[in-house]
């Protein structure tokens, strides 16, 4: 259309256009094939791809109970059934959906403004249930309480913006062995799966035991047995709800996603979530109780702004009786924001032909990096665990996004969702269950990739990858992985050296190769600039003449190929590509 070209041609020679170096603007870095209402559209699309975070990461991070107190007593130690306590939980997670839109639209917003990339943020997959089910735990019966959890995070992220500063964390994220790396996404893949497999936040199809680690379940709340709380013999899988999770939730999301449909997952979770909405079905959201009155009242308003009250600036500064607890979990989120953002952000990077083939890096890295550790911060002063970088930004990538406007446009949909919270805050668990299986499955291609041929690399990855979901903590998996990887490889290293080089592994050629040395230097780009005596160290260099995504031979394969590196958290990574 005249008027689309024209539009795209005005705004490309405007200011706004050289600032997001849009095709014809005249910047000496523009990005061929960038058009303000291409970006227009990829940003909705990303959007559409990662909307299930409002609802499934306020779902999971409310199973804490937040700052809610426990008084259910002995009868009721970790408040099940204390309907006080539950209408305390209920006004958490609507709290959690204004924190998750909120910080989601922060973050995107200014990673297109400040870096120019089409990746858009929000609070990541798996560091979301480490949090929820190991750090706080279940209603608080965790390591350390909520509100030292989100102390830890806000530590973090200035940590994490100080490494980005300096340069240090693309050295750290290349530390860690290759195999562990992968084996992150596959453990964390495993570990969502479980629980999207659960009662809490999932479709109900398994549950602890005592004879067995777990059991098949699939019975109705009302039929559990409250003693051992297990299902009876003759009502397992006979529970509607879990069955209309799994095939509208769960078949039909799979097909829809199979024929490239856009917002397939949303629309899952859409339609399982409008079944269970009318309160006379068996299968309803909203029971006859308080705890179902309450809940029903809100969901009524449908649109209306739902003001932080239980989780805003809620940390607490005391930790000396959480030492030890608060350390591991403060590592832990570091370690895992750094492998799954740095991991994201270059495959993204990747796909949309912003890579320096030189240093291996990719335009504003640094910025957008800064960007990711500030937001992270300031989620967890609105309640959330750690934001990330989202591999769903492919789905903006792939309609042609290009420059920051995408995640900018992304980021006002976000915005605009915030006003909907009495919606997403009425999203049932059985709605999301089979989501959190997908993501799990969309994680699992990383498998591919270890190195099983040499048992150095292999067995530790192995170790990592079982630990996290059978000891339901992100954590311990990478502890045993490290330390396993660690052990193995020194002896090894030890021998050789004792030996004269005469006793090796037969194999050890096969070894995935490690070194602490990084491609293009240690330092960050504009600390090279400020060492060579550049007055304006902050711009970047001119730039050496590439050829444009749309000339790049096997451009698409090539995506696929980086983006495989990391699928930390997040789905629909190859369906998108």
């Amino acid at each position: 259309m005249g008027w689309v070209h024209n539009t795209n041609a005005k705004i490309a020679k405007s200011p706004v256009g050289r600032w997001f170096q849009l095709d014809g603007s005249g910047h000496p870095r523009e990005r061929k094939g960038s058009y303000f209402f291409t970006e227009v559209r990829a940003g909705v699309a990303a959007f559409f791809a990662m909307a299930y975070i409002i609802a499934v990461n306020s779902s999971i991070l409310s199973d804490t109970g937040g700052t809610c107190v426990c008084n259910g007593g002995l009868d009721d130690p970790v408040c099940d059934v204390n309907e006080e306590y539950l209408l305390c939980a209920a006004e958490v997670r609507r709290d959690l959906v204004t924190a998750t839109a909120a910080i989601s639209a922060l973050s995107s917003f200014c990673m297109g403004l400040f870096a120019n990339l089409p990746v858009s943020l929000a609070p990541g997959m798996g560091l979301n249930a480490y949090f929820a089910y190991t750090v706080v735990g279940y209603h608080g019966t965790g390591i350390v309480p909520y509100s030292v959890a989100l102390t830890a995070i806000f530590v973090e992220g200035w940590v994490f913006f100080a490494l980005a500063l300096f340069g240090m964390r693309q050295w750290l994220a290349r530390a860690i062995p290759r195999s562990i790396k992968l084996a992150t996404s596959v453990g964390i893949g495993l570990f969502l799966t479980l629980i999207g497999f659960t009662y809490s936040e999932g479709i109900g199809l398994m549950t602890g035991a005592q004879d067995t680690p777990l059991e098949l379940a699939g019975c109705p709340s009302s039929a559990v047995d409250p003693v051992t709380g297990l299902c009876p013999d003759g009502e397992k899988m006979r529970n509607p709800a879990m069955w209309i999770g799994i095939f509208c939730g769960g078949v039909l999301t799979v097909l829809l996603m199979m024929y490239r449909v856009k917002g397939a997952i949303i629309a899952g979770i859409l339609l399982v979530s409008i079944i269970s909405w009318p309160r006379t079905t068996s299968v309803t959201y909203f029971p006859y109780t308080t705890v179902g009155d309450d809940a029903f009242d809100f969901f009524k308003q449908v649109v209306g702004f739902h003001q932080i009250s239980k989780t805003l600036n809620v940390q607490r500064w005391d930790i000396s009786e959480y030492g030890g607890q608060f350390g591991l979990a403060f590592i832990t989120f570091l370690y895992v924001d750094i492998l799954d953002c740095t991991g994201t952000l270059y495959s993204m990077a990747r796909f949309a032909n912003v890579m320096d083939p030189v240093t291996e890096d990719f335009e504003g890295s640094t910025i957008a990096y800064m960007v990711d550790a500030i937001s992270i911060s300031i989620g967890s002063l609105l309640g959330c665990s750690p934001v990330t970088a989202f591999i769903e930004s492919g789905a903006g990538i792939s309609e042609g996004g290009r420059t920051g406007l995408t995640s900018m446009t992304t980021g006002l949909c976000f915005f605009i969702s915030i006003f909907f919270a009495p919606i997403f805050a009425s999203i049932p668990p059985w709605a999301t269950g089979c989501v959190l299986v997908l993501v799990g499955s969309m994680m699992m291609m990383a498998v591919t990739e270890i190195n099983w041929r040499y048992l150095g690399d292999a067995i530790p990855a192995f170790v990592t990858i079982a630990v996290m979901p059978f000891t339901y903590s992100i954590a311990n998996g990478l502890i045993g992985g490290i330390c396993l990887y660690i052990t193995l490889n020194s002896v090894v290293w030890l021998v050789e050296k004792a030996s004269g080089g005469r006793i090796v592994p037969p194999n050890k050629a096969e070894k995935d190769p490690w070194t602490w040395q990084v491609r293009g230097g240690f330092l960050p780009p504009w600390m090279k600039r400020l060492c060579r005596g550049k007055k304006d160290f902050w711009r970047e260099d001119a730039p050496i003449t590439t050829e444009s995504i749309s000339d790049v031979p096997g451009e698409e394969k090539m995506a696929k190929s980086g983006s495989g590196e990391s699928t930390k958290g997040h789905p629909e990574t190859a369906l998108h590509q």
